[in-house]
């Protein structure tokens, strides 16, 4: 791996470069901490989420898919105690302008005494008392901006679940335990937003909260815990840089009785981007009281009635897509070259196959394209014709394609394209009419 230092900046460079993220509104100076996903990185994060879903959806009989509103009644969001708790305590210095968490390790002394530094101009004495900031985004519903047409753009997407979860049930006539997944949009007016993709104000989240009986909890979220984990191993991602962090007494929320996060070793250090937690009965009591509609289940087999406990298993899409990014980076010497690649496992690589005429004469453009046309209807796939051979392969390696396949003077007489691995350089001849088999064994995930 290069240096710590320049991981970062270098990954940012080429996730930029081959299309993978840009600053939002770059053109006029960008907006912070907002992110596009470009071409490459559009189709990476769709084939993560895609895979999340198939794992959770289609390959279980127990869960169901939902898709919320961003906009929800703000009754929701005093239920769930977001407006009365979801608040970070800021300071301000009065001479540079700059806003800290309260909490920031660089401040020194305590903010709003005499002694108290500012840790980016150094002036004492300037630092506000801490005062708390509610993190939702507040918006308007309707023409007039008035207090009762306040809304808040959801900081998560679970209670669009809570409050669907009845729906669910009923509609769908699962029993529990079953459980609801979810991918979608959230946002949050961070105050510290930072590291690339990894913090960001406008964040995607793949959710599934689990609704079971009280008293098998704490099996059910053993059991997701180690789901989980297999999951995100299942990506390609180097077992030694993931680790499980137990939350201590002073971490957990609230409304959680146990939450382990998966971590990964970033070039930043430890940081989690996925969570599991026993919420226990916390948000459906809660909405239940508020609401004043039931949601307690009733057990057919047992007429007993009682208000399910979740276990959610909470990922960023966002932030699993830098964890596979940051694992997949690599620069090596090849024959006496520099060379960048991003290693994805092939299943959720943006592009699966690059197509290559050698020379564009002699039948190859032509050959290449019928290769080409052929495969786009089964993969992504991208077709190359400009510059040497090799700065082809280089582009691509870039680009984590894990297969490029050109068509050379032999490909026009004997029906065969040379078939190059991305991770190994290993190059062997294929038969043109037998690609599509060949790479659907090798694209299995």
């Amino acid at each position: 791996m290069p240096e710590v230092a320049n991981v970062m900046d270098r990954l940012v460079s080429l996730a930029k470069r081959r299309g993978f993220v840009f600053q939002s509104s770059e053109i006029y100076g960008g907006l912070g901490s907002v992110w596009d996903y470009g071409p490459l990185g559009v189709e990476l994060k769709k084939n993560i989420k895609e895979r999340w879903w198939r794992s959770m959806v289609h390959e279980r009989d127990d869960i169901e898919g939902l898709d919320a509103a961003i906009l929800m009644h703000p009754k929701v969001w005093e239920a769930s105690g977001h407006l009365a708790g979801f608040t970070d305590p800021l300071v301000d210095c009065r001479q540079c302008k700059n806003r800290f968490r309260a909490d920031d390790p660089r401040i020194k002394g305590s903010p709003g005494q005499p002694d108290a530094q500012c840790p980016v101009c150094g002036s004492k004495g300037t630092l506000t008392a801490p005062r708390m900031f509610n993190l939702m985004f507040k918006t308007f519903m309707g023409p007039v901006e008035e207090a009762a047409a306040v809304v808040y753009l959801r900081p998560e997407t679970a209670q669009g679940i809570y409050v669907d979860y009845m729906n669910v049930l009923q509609s769908s006539r699962q029993k529990i335990p079953f459980g609801i997944a979810q991918v979608g949009k959230a946002f949050r007016n961070e105050i510290t937003p930072g590291n690339f993709i990894f913090r960001t104000r406008e964040f995607e989240q793949m959710e599934m909260q689990f609704f079971v009986k009280p008293g098998t909890d704490q099996e059910w979220f053993e059991f997701w815990r180690e789901e989980r984990m297999k999951w995100v191993v299942g990506l390609g991602i180097r077992t030694e840089r993931l680790r499980f962090h137990r939350h201590t007494a002073e971490e957990l929320a609230h409304y959680a009785k146990d939450a382990y996060d998966i971590q990964y070793e970033f070039p930043f250090g430890w940081q989690e981007f996925e969570g599991i937690h026993n919420r226990t009965n916390f948000d459906l009591s809660r909405h239940q009281e508020a609401s004043g509609k039931k949601l307690e289940y009733l057990d057919p087999a047992t007429t007993e009635r009682f208000i399910p406990y979740v276990v959610e298993t909470s990922a960023g899409a966002d932030r699993t897509a830098l964890v596979v990014m940051v694992d997949a980076y690599h620069e090596e010497e090849v024959a006496g070259e520099k060379r960048v690649v991003l290693r994805f496992h092939p299943a959720i690589a943006p592009l699966k196959a690059a197509v290559f005429p050698l020379v564009n004469k002699d039948g190859m453009p032509e050959l290449s394209r019928r290769i080409f046309d052929d495969l786009r209807t089964r993969h992504n796939v991208f077709y190359d014709d400009g510059g040497s051979i090799g700065r082809r392969y280089r582009r691509q390696d870039e680009a984590g394609t894990p297969f490029g396949i050109t068509i050379d003077g032999q490909s026009t007489q004997d029906g065969t394209v040379t078939v190059r691995e991305r991770d190994t350089l290993r190059q062997v001849r294929v038969a043109a009419d037998g690609l599509v088999g060949y790479l659907a064994e090798r694209l299995r995930s």
